[in-house]
């Protein structure tokens, strides 16, 4: 058996699909609501998974660069131009478009490669915060709209 829990951000972002054929090809905006559940068979210490403070200061960082940025193909031929439009807000996926999906996988790859490192994090009062090696990512979901949601992680009961 497995416990498990989700941590819930919000970010404002813009993207262009430059492979889109319709009006997602230009600049467009959503607020984005990113899930991320994690997991583990025992809870710590304290009788928790992880404390949600931990996955917090994990990806503050990491999202705030997506947060109030536009997202770009790095193979848009409109790049150069918006680079200096955007006021350094700008970032480029290496040859993919940004889309939901492609987003989702990037934040659960983040996550994870903290995970991995055992990551520990200390908060404005000096209180530590680590991540558990034995976590899981299962997923992290990320809402472009109220009724449209793409996810990336694990295969049910895999790994």
């Amino acid at each position: 058996m497995w416990y498990r829990v989700c941590k819930s951000f919000e970010i404002e972002s813009g993207h262009m699909l430059s492979k889109h054929p319709g009006r997602c090809r230009h600049p467009h905006g959503h607020t984005r609501r990113i899930e991320v559940v994690v997991a583990r068979r025992r809870l710590d210490e304290r009788d928790m998974v992880c404390d949600f403070k931990a996955l917090r200061l994990a990806l503050e960082d990491y999202l705030d660069a997506l947060d109030h940025a536009l997202l770009v193909n790095s193979d848009d031929p409109a790049l150069p131009g918006l680079r200096d439009a955007a006021g350094g807000r700008i970032v480029a996926f290496e040859r993919e478009d940004p889309t939901t999906e492609a987003i989702a996988r990037r934040i659960y790859e983040h996550l994870r490669a903290q995970v991995e490192a055992g990551s520990a994090y200390a908060d404005a009062e000096g209180h530590r915060y680590a991540l558990p090696r034995d976590l899981v990512v299962e997923r992290v979901r990320v809402w472009e709209t109220s009724s449209s949601w793409a996810e990336y992680g694990i295969e049910p009961g895999g790994s």
